[in-house]
């Protein structure tokens, strides 16, 4: 271990990018203690553990998304669910807009920047409307708990509404929001890792002194008595704790190999044997994105209806779609088969395999070339990603089952397992896999530059 870190650090480039990318992500953590101008933190965070209470709740997960900002109402409070929200829809556009997808073949670059754009575009947009959502929720909060808002911001009032506090909050969430979609797009293209799925990751791991504080509370070891929590119930959960660090493992990284032939050819005067080969399959193409994009499509209308108050139809619909009802349940486990199977489907195209097999003189055994050979790519692909995507919703919703089996507090069952360390090991992974594919890249150039492994120590 102390090699391989050594071994990173020693390599200029990969060691600036990897300090680049913990700057910007300390940076989001400071943004997560800034509040909006006119809040009273203190009071507000009391008022959201009241109204969080002890089972799963919707507010309380996606507090845990933000790294706690959504509970503190700080300028960062809305976090990159706006972004991966305006992204699930412009993945949907380019997948059935048929101008989209001409532009994409015909010119890739200009397409995504394209993209890109209007991505940017639609996050402001609802950056915008949950802010003002998030300001009528804390106007309507401050009427039955005074000392919300203070005084002196929620006196400037025209027709009785407080429009300098909704100025305040829509400007201060809306940059906070556009500030770290910007911070995941730099750390993406200059750092190290996926800057979204980072700034996720870093703020669920802010979650981890407190949840290790709840559960030595809940266990009570100071005392004779009891506790919320007994032993068995913490083995029980260390298990399952393993078993979904294990699973994500095998999922992100198993993978079906096609076995490759090659024709014999002739180069120069020699004769080439086929040399084997194979086409490594992924059992999850996706990796954790279908998570994270099911569990912000989640969040994002069932949010705004609760943030609209339960006495409307959208917080009607919200109570039936807190987490760990059935419905939020059944709803959560298909969108992550939808969306392992979409993401494949923009990702992987048997039909460019197939046409580069058949200009390399490559075939699969028993298969001809061209159209049969996409029709089995297609099959195969199909087959084992519905096996990859069922494994990975069962992975999500075991530890909420085992919660309520065994009592665990929401906080605990949702950080140790399902959503949030599903993210955390495949992120993990995934940066893992960009490290270490910097390290061979500098191996290779070292090499052919100075006749020497320059990756090493």
């Amino acid at each position: 271990m102390i090699q391989s870190i050594k071994r990173i650090f020693g390599v200029q480039e990969l060691r600036e990018k990897i300090f680049f990318t913990l700057i910007l992500l300390a940076v989001c953590r400071v943004g997560a203690f800034i509040p909006v101008p006119g809040i009273n933190s203190d009071e507000v965070v009391k008022i959201f553990q009241h109204a969080s209470g002890g089972g799963q709740n919707l507010l309380q997960l996606v507090s845990i998304f933000t790294g706690g900002a959504f509970s503190r109402v700080t300028v960062i409070a809305l976090g990159v669910v706006p972004y991966i929200t305006s992204s699930i829809v412009m993945q949907m556009l380019m997948a059935l807009v048929p101008s989209m997808q001409r532009e994409m073949r015909e010119n890739s670059e200009l397409a995504r920047r394209k993209m890109g754009k209007r991505t940017r575009l639609l996050t402001l947009c609802l950056a915008v409307v949950q802010s003002l959502l998030y300001a009528k929720y804390a106007v309507h909060m401050n009427l039955s708990h005074p000392g919300i808002i203070l005084q002196e911001v929620a006196g400037v009032q025209m027709f009785g509404v407080p429009w300098l506090f909704y100025l305040l909050v829509i400007a201060t969430m809306t940059t906070g929001t556009l500030f770290l979609m910007w911070i995941g797009e730099q750390i993406t293209e200059r750092g190290i890792g996926n800057g979204v799925s980072l700034i996720i990751t870093i703020g669920i791991l802010s979650s981890f002194p407190s949840t290790i504080g709840s559960m030595i509370k809940q266990l009570n070891l100071d005392s004779q008595e009891p506790g919320q929590m007994t032993m068995t119930s913490f083995a029980v959960l260390l298990g399952v704790f393993v078993m979904i660090i294990i699973g994500t493992i095998l999922v992100i990284q198993g993978q079906r190999k096609i076995p490759l032939q090659y024709a014999r050819r002739v180069v120069g005067r020699h004769e080439v044997q086929g040399s084997n080969a194979y086409i490594p399959l992924k059992l999850n193409y996706a990796g954790v994105i279908p998570v994270i994009f099911a569990s912000a499509l989640l969040m994002f209308p069932a949010t705004i209806a609760q943030l609209l108050g339960r006495n409307s139809w959208l917080g009607s619909f919200a109570s039936m779609l807190t987490p760990g009802s059935w419905l939020y349940t059944m709803l959560y486990v298909l969108l992550i088969i939808f969306f392992t199977y979409f993401w494949t489907a923009t990702q992987f195209h048997p039909e460019q395999i197939a046409s580069d097999m058949k200009k390399n003189g490559a075939f699969i055994p028993g298969i001809r070339q061209g159209r049969p050979t996409q029709e089995f790519l297609e099959m195969t692909m199909n087959r084992i990603t519905l096996a990859g995507a069922l494994f990975l919703a069962v992975i999500a919703i075991l530890p909420t089952i085992m919660g309520k089996v065994l009592g665990i507090d929401a906080t605990i069952s949702h950080f140790f397992g399902g959503t949030s360390l599903l993210i955390l090991v495949g992120v993990v992974l995934d940066t893992t896999k960009q490290i270490e594919s910097h390290l061979i890249m500098k191996r290779y150039d070292g090499f052919m530059k100075k006749g020497k492994i320059s990756g090493r120590i």
